[in-house]
């Protein structure tokens, strides 16, 4: 079994026990749920930076990356630094995330914030929105197309904006759909780790341009988002390169600065 259809399984049990414990109409009264929520396609298209940054204390590729962060400094850090959104890793087992990761952050900023979760079921896009996320991800190699159409459908009327994931061809003809507002390339092959830019620039021309494209993984350059612009990618998604530093938020102020000069 490779490590995404292990994630998939453990997810599973998961969500399970968690729709035993608080039903989803309890989550439908937060007050968070009734909050508008900001749009980072919208962002992504009017910045000329696109940097998307992640908090992400651990990975199954990586055992620590930074577990001494306070997530609300992290994400203030990247608000000053001018991101135009944030990436927070909910999955406690492989990435030692959390909902309460993405509630801190949405009490310290204003920027949209992305909930990165292996998401296959409805009731948790309804935590997404319950716990103040602006957008979800979709993985393309964890759902079917059934599945990408029911969950994206449902994030777009619940006022969320969908970033789907893919990693290959046959993944990308399988989930391009209107509900979509962001088709993201992870250059990590979720199989064996292996990162590749070139994932992103062979699939840059098979995206439709109704859509705004996003780069994930392996981006540690100024140069390799300057190349990846050429290819039509407006996102570009960053996580370990900022938070291997000790303060993420300094980090990326330095790298925005220096895409911009």
């Amino acid at each position: 079994m490779n490590i995404l259809n292990r994630i998939i399984s453990d997810k599973k049990r998961e969500v399970d026990l968690k729709k035993s414990i608080v039903p989803a109409s309890q989550l439908e009264r937060s007050i968070l749920f009734e909050r508008e929520g900001s749009s980072l396609a919208i962002a992504l298209k009017n910045s000329t930076t696109g940097i998307i940054a992640e908090h992400k204390r651990r990975s199954p590729s990586k055992n620590s990356i930074n577990q001494n962060t306070n997530v609300g400094q992290v994400a203030m850090g990247y608000q000053m630094a001018e991101a135009c959104g944030m990436s927070v890793l909910t999955d406690i087992k492989y990435f030692g995330g959390s909902l309460e990761d993405l509630l801190l952050a949405r009490a310290s900023v204003e920027m949209p914030l992305l909930r990165k979760e292996f998401i296959i079921d409805e009731y948790q896009l309804i935590e997404a929105k319950a716990y103040g996320a602006d957008v979800i991800l979709l993985i393309a190699a964890a759902l079917t197309r059934t599945e990408i159409t029911a969950l994206s459908e449902l994030a777009k009327s619940l006022g969320l904006d969908v970033l789907l994931e893919v990693h290959n061809e046959e993944e990308l003809h399988k989930s391009i759909m209107p509900s979509l507002d962001m088709l993201g390339v992870n250059n990590r092959n979720l199989k064996t780790f292996e990162v590749s830019l070139e994932t992103s620039k062979t699939l840059s021309h098979r995206i439709p341009d109704d859509f705004v494209k996003v780069s994930e993984s392996g981006i540690s350059s100024v140069e390799a988002i300057l190349e990846l612009q050429s290819y039509g990618y407006k996102g570009f998604l960053i996580g370990e390169n900022f938070m291997k530093t000790d303060n993420p938020g300094i980090s990326a102020k330095t790298f925005i600065e220096q895409l911009k000069a």
